[in-house]
Parts: structure tokens; C-alpha cells; sequence
């Protein structure tokens, strides 16, 4: 049985987190994009994730709600103009910052907690790693699509190039 604790420590301290996110992206240099939003504007954007990231793990892993989430996530991303290495690396900035909470905050309270946690890790990265598959497929598809209205770019080349059969499906 897993603690409880920790998933609404997730939702109640979002901003908390956020703010620990906030302060690795100031740290990396190469993030550009991130680095010329403001403090509020980064922990705003960051601090949805949590208690997403809370219900997962409490519930299970949801592909429709993850899937909604990072999707849209990808899409917003790429109509402000952020690279796709720098949302991709953002979100790993997100995993670490959760890792770092369990394995200092969490885990040392018991001998009962730091077993769980081992579970609670997998589970995370579970959420993170389709986080970032459908961050990548809402990211491509507005791609396509700006490519496809906007750029007047022909099929051809954008099936040349966007092979993947995933786009336009019901996020």
C-alpha cells in the first residue's frame, strides 16, 4: 500500500516544486527560451504537472489523461516558439526535481517509505517517459499542421518527413 501522503504532497506543493524547477532551469544555460520567461511565468507553467503527476501514481497510469495533458503541452510549446530539445529537457528538469524530493524528503522518513519509493520512482518515470512520447506527438502535429496551412508545404513532403500515423487522433 502506498502512502497517500506523498500524492497530495504532490498536489498541495505544486508551486513548491515548480519553484525547484524554476531554479534548475535558471541553472541551464542552453534552456534560452525557458530562461527569457519570468520567475512567475516558469512556475505558473510548470506547476500543472504535479498533481497530474500525483494522480498517476495513485491511481494508476492514465494514457488518456497523461496523454491529454502533455499533448496540449507540445502544441502550446510549439506556438511559442520553444525548440522541442529545450521542452523535452525542461520535462527532465520536472523528473528530477520529483526524484530529488523523494529520495530526500520521502524516502529517509522510514524503512516502509524508502522500499516504497523504489516503486514510486518507476512509476514516475513511467509518467515522464509517455510524458514526453505525447509532449513529442501534440509538438509534431502542430508542427504538420502549421507546415500544412500556414507554410502551404505539399503532402508529399510532409509525408515524407512526418511518417508517423499518430496526428489528428482524438488527443
Amino acid at each position: 500500500m502506498l502512502d497517500g501522503l506523498l500524492f497530495d504532497v504532490f498536489a498541495l506543493q505544486a508551486d513548491q516544486f515548480a519553484i525547484k524547477w524554476k531554479d534548475q532551469i535558471r541553472k541551464a544555460a542552453h534552456l534560452k527560451h525557458y530562461n527569457g520567461l519570468s520567475d512567475e511565468a516558469l512556475i505558473a507553467a510548470n506547476a500543472p504537472f504535479y498533481p497530474i503527476l500525483g494522480r498517476t501514481v495513485s491511481r494508476g497510469l492514465d494514457r488518456s489523461l497523461v496523454g491529454e495533458f502533455f499533448v496540449k503541452l507540445g502544441k502550446r510549446q510549439m506556438g511559442e516558439g520553444f525548440p522541442i530539445s529545450e521542452v523535452v529537457y525542461a520535462v527532465n528538469l520536472s523528473h528530477k526535481v520529483v526524484i530529488e524530493y523523494i529520495m530526500s524528503e520521502y524516502a529517509p522518513e522510514n524503512p516502509l517509505r524508502m522500499y516504497q519509493s523504489m516503486g514510486i520512482m518507476t512509476q514516475v518515470a513511467e509518467f515522464f517517459l509517455l510524458g514526453c512520447f505525447y509532449l513529442t506527438k501534440g509538438f509534431l502535429e502542430a508542427t504538420y499542421t502549421h507546415m500544412n496551412y500556414q507554410d502551404k508545404v505539399s503532402k508529399e513532403l510532409l509525408q515524407k518527413y512526418f511518417r508517423d500515423d499518430f496526428f489528428f487522433k482524438k488527443d
